[in-house]
């Protein structure tokens, strides 16, 4: 008898990290939190175009070596792409001795919803 159990799969908009819209009602504390956290560690210039280079990069993943180049030593860009991790917006994986980043699509989509019908 095996322990191995299976998961249920999830379509891409399922995973909502984030909130409701913001016009369907008001966000929960927790949510609060969370968006609060998102948008907190978008709201640093240099965040804001790592995070940009991460998601503008072919493919939606760059390594740490092609997005470096933001005006601040390499021990500043680590600690940005920390805080971005830290609030659920990019994912990592290291290779050899890189580190590639990718933008957490299910974050954008959320994200995106969030937002949507705000001023229309």
């Amino acid at each position: 008898m095996s322990n191995v159990k299976a998961l249920p799969l999830l379509e891409p908009d399922a995973a909502a990290p984030c909130c409701p819209p913001l016009t369907e009602r008001p966000l929960t504390a927790d949510e609060a939190e969370r968006t609060a956290r998102m948008f907190k560690a978008l709201g640093d210039p240099v965040r804001l175009r790592l995070f940009s280079s991460v998601a503008a990069h072919e493919g939606g993943e760059a390594c740490v070596c092609d997005i470096s180049d933001v005006g601040v030593s390499q021990p500043t860009v680590s600690h940005h792409l920390k805080k971005l991790k830290e609030a659920g917006l990019l994912t990592s994986e290291r290779r050899g001795t890189w580190v590639y980043y990718r933008v957490e699509p299910s974050v954008l989509a959320a994200m995106g919803r969030m937002l949507r019908h705000y001023g229309s």
